[in-house]
């Protein structure tokens, strides 16, 4: 059972465009919440998607058992199919017959370094579907998207 429930979301106004990430932080024992959130004013959807994880792995002060929740496919399906053959690969990936290089490498190598400090798991949910904690980070994730395009 994990100590820590990560919650997180990434959104782009435009895909390049301002972004923003957010992730919510549960601790499953004392039900006790954190709430983060950033952006950035040139960037890409998965960016973001990977900054939330990332920004609520490392608000961790101890490695943690943590369960992420995240309705992020890209997110969820790099860390447990993709992730282990890019490195095998020297940070390539497939596309057809050729390795090239793989998008976002520094956030994945970012992350890679947090998935060996903690004991992660991955939960896939629906976006946009009433999930609570999912539509609180989209919220943050937006205003953040906002803000950073100057307009907010």
């Amino acid at each position: 059972m994990p100590e820590v429930c990560l919650f997180t979301d990434g959104a782009c106004k435009g895909n390049p465009g301002p972004g923003g990430w957010s992730y919510i932080l549960r601790h499953v024992a004392t039900q006790t919440e954190k709430e983060a959130s950033g952006g950035e004013a040139e960037t890409t959807n998965n960016r973001m998607e990977l900054l939330g994880v990332i920004n609520g792995l490392e608000a961790l002060s101890r490695p943690t058992a943590v369960e992420v929740l995240t309705d992020s496919t890209y997110v969820a399906n790099g860390c447990s199919q993709w992730l282990a053959g890019w490195k095998r690969n020297g940070w390539k990936r497939r596309e057809g017959k050729q390795l090239k290089p793989v998008k976002n490498e520094d956030l994945w190598r970012r992350l890679d370094d947090l998935l060996q400090k903690h004991e992660v798991s991955f939960t896939k949910v629906k976006g946009h579907s009433g999930h609570p904690e999912n539509d609180r980070c989209d919220e943050l994730a937006v205003a953040a998207a906002v803000a950073a395009s100057g307009k907010g």
